[in-house]
């Protein structure tokens, strides 16, 4: 039959000057034939098979065969084009009129989908239309069938946004994937036998927590525990699909129902978890129930072995989200040779949350970036309509809060979480367009919060209407057992009987929790961790062989310091490589060439290194250069490739502008991979500010809290060249304040050969902490910062170092440092020929090597003072940290003034300060080397 038929009576140029208006002024014509041929342009660039292409491309051929006059237009073609219209409207419009919210009434949209707005009226219902072929008839149908088609596939359980998609192939699958199903679910009985069990098991463990645990904090699931059967569904459908590994986050609300009901953690665990028993472990402080993590390999209802990790995270909401997409991406890079359809990360939103939380839009933007992809996330988002007391209303100028899909052109499935099998339906195309595209898909999932946002709180304090309906409500397994029932699936005695062996295992394991003298925590992702042991962990502070043979290393640092004779690079470029080279003939190698001989050196020893940040590439100082570009093409060529044969050995990413998701990112990286270099880089060093969250909650917390070792370092740009308050400290101090327990490693090279040891030793220690090092900005081209390679090559890193000028006998004040002051205080000593102070730098100021430095006081025990010199603020920097460690050494300061930001935004200002402080030091009362201070 031809589809356009209908269409043949109308006159070609009376389409023709209506369409050429339409392309010109699309809002002069009447809104019907504006949508109709919206609707047309649609399906031009919709249908791409060859047969349906034609057949649409041949409308102007088929209605030029007509000549008929204006007037002559029938009723029946201008009903066929309203008729597409509202369906049109349905496609566009329908999710705005569905029945996905189970507790209250949907707001109100304008215009309606009622039929009138479309130009059509009660006497059109049971006209036949022969453009219901749109819609999946096989012939004409009347209008009243096509309506109630329409409602069943857009209007009912689950709503559609998709309208916005602009990527045709993407638009046609999502249609057509809909059409096919009528958007309802198809499960056998014993597939729906199999959901109405894991509902029970949902249902069951919050009732049996709720009357055990009373008013106790879980963060109940209860209102949404069709998240189960999703989950269930979800892991299922894709592993049928070629998914090996999921990787989930997920906030606290329903956190323990998913560890125990879909990552099978046992029962007594948890129950034991609840009684608030210590760790085995004496120095472990351990975290509360509702943050842990879990890996586990399951076998899904398809009897495929996936592999699952819930990422253990704090009360920040949206955080682990970042480090869900970085986990993913370490196990894409190095588990599953780059192929994206191995993994699947999943992450669990509140409504409030990914409305309301900066670092979701910050993720998003991360779906095909080439540093960041992941092969596409599924977000599931449990809609309970509440942000701990705040009404949605109050929470987002959004319709929606998935209206962040739009942001990627993501498809978003709307479900009534009551309405179990629709979940499972949408969950089902969230694993079929993930796998298809490799992009984003959402779900909300909107249902309820049977309680306060804790089960201590009272909810009827500020939603009292809303918690009166709430408290009549079925839950969603008696919803479903009576759809059963009904369809005579089951019965009501298999069901009392399935929740009564429930009820008894729970027994069971609660009898069992009693014995169970302290609670034990497993480790996340075990098993990429074995061979760094948790228990066998050495000291920091133990020195770690980071040597490596002097002509290889020279040999690395000709290869990556040559440029291909065949590609032509802009001139600054080529004599920057030429300078590298003559560094190696001098022997002089400068800051740039330590670090990029450290990573050489550890991809010759089989090490993975990865980089990210804003503008790491080229660096922000233009000192790395690790990623060039031909002057014609703008070809990449990357120095630090040639010296490996893998293919994604060495990676270096320009990240997007970003500093909280992006370190979570790299954060979960590292956490993933041990066995990586895995740098952030700051653009400038208190840029970090924006990922305070990250650092708080995981980088310097986490081993202490989930057992999580992670080996991320963190590049902060630091020191006072006069560029005001934002381009001058990385906060030195925040870091030293978090330190405790080796928890983390705080550093502030001075020189390329100890900056190369120190990175190397991140690599060939026996286990992993977080670094953070404070790096250079002016030191990067300063004349004595260089190090001959002898000192890479045979050297190693050294937390202190002395004052090879200075004789013990002469030295009357011992000056401590750290960092860039270091050079300008140095200067001055030569200047002023000092002999009676000693410059001695702490390159490593957590852990302190408190061995050593006890060494340089009992060499320079003439020493009548013993001062503590910084650039920073006296309420800054390191100053405080120096004081509670050495308080007993009677310690002095030499700082500017204490100040409510780090640096003054004059540079007359700054240089007035620096010249105080450097002048300061080398100022004794009475002594032959006073000056006068400015």
């Amino acid at each position: 039959m031809d589809r356009f038929s209908f269409l043949n009576a109308v006159h070609s140029q009376f389409i023709e000057d209506m369409y050429q208006q339409y392309l010109k002024y699309p809002d002069s014509l009447e809104p019907s034939w504006k949508a109709f041929f919206q609707g047309f342009d649609f399906a031009l660039e919709n249908y791409n098979d060859e047969k349906t292409l034609q057949e649409v491309q041949s409308f102007g051929s088929q209605v030029q065969k007509s000549n008929v006059n204006i007037s002559e237009v029938s009723e029946d073609i201008r009903g066929e084009f309203k008729v597409i219209n509202l369906i049109e409207g349905y496609r566009i419009r329908g999710h705005l009129f569905t029945k996905t919210n189970p507790i209250r009434e949907r707001r109100h949209f304008e215009p309606t989908l009622d039929i009138e707005n479309f130009g059509l009226t009660s006497a059109d219902l049971d006209r036949s239309f022969n453009c219901a072929t749109e819609v999946g008839f096989s012939a004409p149908a009347s209008l009243r069938q096509i309506i109630k088609s329409l409602e069943s596939v857009y209007c009912e359980s689950i709503g559609v946004e998709y309208s916005h998609i602009k990527n045709v192939e993407e638009r046609n699958f999502i249609r057509k994937w809909i059409q096919v199903n009528k958007n309802h679910p198809r499960l056998t009985p014993e597939e729906k036998k199999h959901v109405l069990q894991r509902l029970n098991q949902a249902v069951a463990f919050e009732n049996y927590l709720h009357t055990k645990f009373v008013g106790q904090k879980r963060f109940s699931l209860e209102g949404l525990e069709a998240l189960i059967p999703a989950l269930d569904q979800v892991i299922t459908r894709s592993s049928q699909l070629g998914v090996d590994e999921v990787i989930l986050g997920m906030a606290h609300r329903g956190r323990l129902n998913v560890l125990t009901n879909i990552f099978q953690k046992p029962y007594k665990q948890i129950f034991s978890e609840f009684e608030g028993k210590e760790f085995e472990e004496d120095v472990f402080s351990g975290d509360v129930k509702y943050h842990l993590g879990a890996t586990k390999v399951i076998e899904t209802a398809a009897q495929e072995k996936v592999k699952i990790n819930l990422v253990p995270n704090p009360s920040h909401l949206e955080t682990v989200a970042a480090l869900v997409q970085g986990i993913s991406r370490a196990k894409v890079d190095n588990a599953y040779e780059g192929d994206y359809k191995k993994i699947l990360p999943i992450v669990i939103h509140g409504d409030a949350a990914i409305a309301g939380q900066g670092i979701v839009y910050e993720v998003a933007q991360m779906m095909t970036l080439e540093g960041y992809k992941t092969g596409g996330t599924v977000h599931v988002v449990t809609n309970n309509q509440v942000g701990f007391t705040t009404n949605y209303l109050d929470g987002r100028s959004s319709v929606y809060c998935t209206d962040i899909a739009k942001v990627t052109d993501s498809p978003v499935m709307h479900v009534n979480a009551d309405d179990v099998e629709a979940v499972v339906h949408a969950m089902h195309f969230a694993a079929d367009f993930r796998h298809q595209f490799g992009k984003d898909v959402y779900i909300d999932l909107l249902g309820y919060r049977k309680y306060g946002h804790n089960e201590g709180d009272e909810p009827k304090f500020t939603q009292p209407k809303l918690y009166n309906i709430i408290a009549k409500h079925p839950n969603p397994r008696e919803i479903y057992k009576n759809k059963l029932v009904e369809e005579g699936i089951v019965s009501d005695a298999v069901m009392k009987q399935m929740e009564v062996e429930f009820k008894k295992l729970l027994d069971e394991n609660f009898d069992e929790s009693k014995d169970i003298q302290k609670n034990t925590l497993d480790i996340f992702m075990a098993e990429d961790w074995k061979k760094f042991p948790f228990g066998l962990r050495k000291s920091v502070l133990e020195a770690v062989d980071t040597q490596f043979p002097i002509e290889k290393l020279k040999d690395l640092a000709r290869r990556i310091s040559t440029l291909p004779t065949d590609k032509k690079f802009i001139k600054k470029i080529t004599r920057l490589f030429e300078q590298r080279l003559k560094m190696l003939e001098n022997n002089s190698l400068d800051w740039a060439m330590g670090e990029l001989l450290a990573y050489a050196s550890l991809l010759d020893e089989a090490y993975s290194v990865r980089i990210s940040g804003e503008d790491v590439e080229r660096g922000t100082f233009s000192h790395r250069h690790a990623v060039v570009k031909t002057e014609d093409t703008e070809e990449e060529y990357i120095p630090l490739k040639a010296v490996t044969e893998k293919e994604n050995q060495f990676q270096i990413y320009n990240s997007l502008l970003s500093e909280y998701a992006v370190l979570g990112f790299d954060y979960g990286y590292a956490m993933s991979s041990p066995n990586s270099l895995t740098i952030w880089e700051a653009q400038f060093g208190d840029f970090s500010n924006g990922a305070q969250i990250i650092i708080d909650q995981y980088l310097v917390a986490a081993e202490e809290k989930w057992k999580q070792q992670n080996g991320l370092v963190l590049l902060l740009p630091h020191g006072y060249e006069g560029q005001g308050a934002e381009h001058s400290s990385a906060r030195l101090e925040r870091f030293l304040t978090l330190c405790a327990n080796q928890n983390i490693i705080v550093a502030n090279a001075t020189t390329p050969a100890n900056y190369f040891h120190l990175l190397r030793r991140q690599m060939k220690s026996d286990f992993r902490k977080p670094l953070v090092v404070m790096t250079p900005k002016s030191l990067l081209r300063h004349p004595k910062v260089v190090s001959p390679i002898e000192e890479l090559a045979n050297g190693a890193f050294q937390p202190v170092i002395d004052d090879i000028t200075a004789k013990a006998d002469q030295v009357e004040r011992l000056v401590m440092c750290s960092g860039k002051l270091y050079y300008e205080l140095l200067a001055k000593k030569e200047e002023l020929k000092n002999t009676n102070i000693a410059l001695v730098r702490l390159e490593q100021l957590y852990p302190l090597q408190m061995d050593q430095i006890e060494d340089i006081f009992e060499k320079y025990t003439k020493a009548e003072e013993f001062i503590w010199a910084q650039e920073e603020p006296e309420n800054m920097g390191a100053w405080g940290y120096i004081l509670r460690n050495f308080r007993h050494k009677n310690p002095r300061v030499i700082a500017p003034v204490a100040s409510g930001t780090p640096a003054p935004g004059s540079h007359k200002k700054f240089e007035i300060n620096q010249n105080t402080i450097i002048n300061q030091v080398f100022y004794f009362e009475g002594k032959e080397n006073k000056v006068s201070i400015a």
